[in-house]
């Protein structure tokens, strides 16, 4: 059986690491966001009319880094949010435990899918459209919107949506942590929902829809669910 004391100061440390990873999950989801939607669509259905880039996008060298920053808040973000996952299962109780550790799975695989979609489009996208170095670079680029970028985004989201079904099972009773259940479960199922509805209605011309819709649901949610847990997590540690 493990030590009291022991069990004492790893609950401490839990609930100081997740109330900053939980604040920095929802300034960096707030920052990200500010940041993507202030970057217009270069191609498809939202792209204005008349300004869309041409396949193979050789005019975006143009756009570097500019259309790219947001990656780098964005990153940091999927980071901070893993190490939240962490925290939330280590608080998790008893037989919720399990959920909080399919739910931080979830999350892993979720941080893991879409750090590589970004680093590839930082470290190998952008000094390639510099050097004009354009042989096989369209399937991976942000502007190709039925591209690599744009179809491991749409994974990266939907099991990060998956996640957070998961994750709110694992959270306690207190009015804070049921109000972030909800949250977690409502983004959960619209994540789902929009899959299975834009893949049904708009079948391979869907595009970036789905994409676009994923990162409004999640990263709101992440900017409510940080906020919400931060104050959870300061509680604990106040109490203790």
């Amino acid at each position: 059986m493990a030590n009291p004391s022991t069990l004492t100061e790893r609950a401490s440390l839990a609930n100081r690491a997740g109330f900053w990873a939980a604040s920095l999950t929802a300034l960096l989801a707030a920052v990200s966001f500010g940041v993507a939607v202030t970057t217009p669509p270069r191609t498809g259905p939202f792209a204005a009319p008349g300004s869309a880039i041409p396949y193979p996008y050789a005019a975006a060298v143009r756009f570097v880094p500019r259309d790219f920053v947001w990656m780098y808040p964005a990153l940091l973000m999927m980071l901070a949010f893993l190490v939240l996952a962490t925290c939330v299962r280590e608080r998790a109780a008893g037989d919720r435990k399990l959920f909080g550790t399919i739910g931080l799975c979830l999350a892993a695989v979720s941080f893991t899918v879409i750090a590589l979609d970004y680093f590839i489009q930082l470290r190998t996208v952008q000094p390639a459209l510099l050097r004009g170095e354009l042989d096989g670079l369209a399937i991976l680029s942000q502007y190709n919107p039925h591209g690599v970028f744009i179809a491991l985004e749409e994974l990266g989201f939907l099991v990060m949506g998956l996640s957070f079904a998961f994750l709110a099972l694992a959270l306690g009773s207190s009015r804070l942590e049921r109000v972030t259940r909800w949250a977690y479960l409502v983004s959960s199922a619209l994540t789902v929902a929009a899959f299975v509805g834009m893949s049904w209605y708009f079948g391979f011309g869907i595009e970036y829809r789905f994409e676009v819709s994923a990162i409004l649901i999640g990263w709101l949610t992440l900017m409510i669910s940080g906020s919400l847990l931060a104050l959870v997590f300061r509680r604990s540690a106040h109490q203790r």
